[in-house]
């Protein structure tokens, strides 16, 4: 089956942190997250109408913070997705959530109502970097969250942390990320700061309020992340992102091991590697993004022009803004493939899906790239049966960039 995801934007957020850029609003009246709701409601079924109820492998409901919303609400998104979609019924479905909006009654009303896949934004667990970040919980509260989350039987449990941050140690982001081991997760997703144009840390970093991000430290501190994690049981299977390792997976080797495997594991996250495989997806909700049938294209961002809109409109793009429909030609299409398949550090991009897809040659077609990044130690060629595979070393990982680059014609 043909792997569709179904992304779902809930904008609202208890809190603005200080670092983030993402199409989110404090939370508004109830009238118009009411409204919010009924729109969005309204944007499922006639997106499902419009694309013929196709088979449906991943829901994410990202933000925002999807769990400010009542369990009712969230599951009444999910049963209209199941009425409007051919939902696949080993589905992934996910939920981002903040640990201070979570409760043991909350998480099992959503995991008994289908949610069987929880994010969790963490972020740190040292309080004074949190108060730094503006993030609503303290230390005890994820404590509590993770605890709960287990309760109700959620088996597929994630956490996002973030490193390099203003006046961070490589001995205290090593305490956050054992900390977070200790806790068990099933899948990890960590990333460095990145100063988002506009964003109030982004403004205080200018303006010398807060030291600038350190690449080499930045460095040392994600080298250090892929030693902790693969001794603690944990497989990278992407630039940013680990799941704990399959059981009786005796292939396992040191992150400094160069490896020839290019199985991803079961905890991988199932709707991101549609991203990741440059796969379809639709998006939904607020400033939402989707590519499906060649065309991306992202909703009005504000919630009251989409309620506008989704009230008046019917059919497939119902609430886009016209300004950002854009067929995506083949050079487009194959730039993509390279730039999103290269950060999967296990299966990186196949040459026979890449000649099958776009009639072309992957290793003729982009063969001075190709032949920057395996000079300088950055890419390699592996066999997988009867298929090559590009992908980044260790060594690139860390300069993915400088490769993918490279590809751009």
């Amino acid at each position: 089956m043909t792997a569709l995801g179904l992304y779902i934007h809930i904008p609202w957020c208890p809190t603005r942190c200080i670092y983030c850029d993402f199409n989110t609003y404090i939370e508004a009246n109830q009238s118009l997250k009411e409204r919010y709701h009924v729109a969005l409601l309204k944007e499922i079924r006639e997106t499902g109408i419009a694309t013929g109820h196709p088979p449906l492998n991943t829901i994410f409901l990202g933000g925002g913070t999807p769990t400010t919303l009542n369990p009712n609400q969230m599951l009444e998104i999910i049963d209209t997705v199941a009425e409007s979609f051919t939902l696949h019924a080993e589905a992934e479905i996910t939920t981002e959530s903040n640990p201070a909006t979570l409760s043991l009654d909350y998480l099992r009303a959503i995991r008994r109502g289908g949610i069987n896949r929880l994010s969790m934004g963490v972020q740190s667990f040292r309080q004074e970097e949190l108060s730094l970040l503006s993030r609503l919980h303290d230390v005890p509260t994820v404590h509590h969250a993770v605890e709960w989350a287990r309760q109700a039987e959620f088996d597929n449990l994630s956490l996002d942390l973030i490193f390099n941050l203003p006046y961070q140690t490589l001995s205290q982001w090593e305490y956050n990320l054992q900390q977070a081991i200790n806790l068990n997760p099933d899948h990890l997703s960590i990333y460095s700061l990145i100063l988002e144009a506009g964003t109030p840390m982004q403004r205080q970093v200018t303006q010398g309020q807060l030291p600038q991000p350190d690449d080499d430290v930045s460095a040392d501190m994600y080298e250090a992340t892929m030693t902790m994690l693969a001794e603690s049981g944990f497989e990278q299977y992407e630039i940013s992102n680990w799941a704990k390792r399959d059981i009786g997976n005796a292939s396992f080797q040191p992150a400094s091991v160069r490896r020839t495997e290019v199985s991803t594991p079961k905890l991988a996250s199932a709707h991101n590697l549609i991203y990741w495989r440059n796969q379809s997806y639709l998006g939904l909700g607020a400033g939402a993004f989707g590519t499906y049938n060649q065309v991306r294209r992202a909703n009005l961002k504000r919630p009251h022009d989409y309620i506008k809109r989704i009230e008046t409109g019917t059919g497939l793009g119902m609430a886009q803004d016209e300004k950002t429909v854009e067929a995506i030609d083949r050079p487009t299409a194959m730039m993509e493939h390279i730039m999103l398949g290269l950060r999967l550090t296990k299966e990186g991009v196949s040459a026979t899906e890449f000649e099958t897809r776009f009639e072309v040659n992957l290793a003729d077609h982009y063969q001075t790239a190709i032949d920057y990044g395996r000079s300088n130690g950055l890419l390699e060629w592996i066999e997988a049966g009867d298929d090559q595979r590009l992908r980044l070393t260790p060594s690139g990982y860390l300069l993915a960039n400088r490769v993918i680059v490279q590809f751009i014609e």
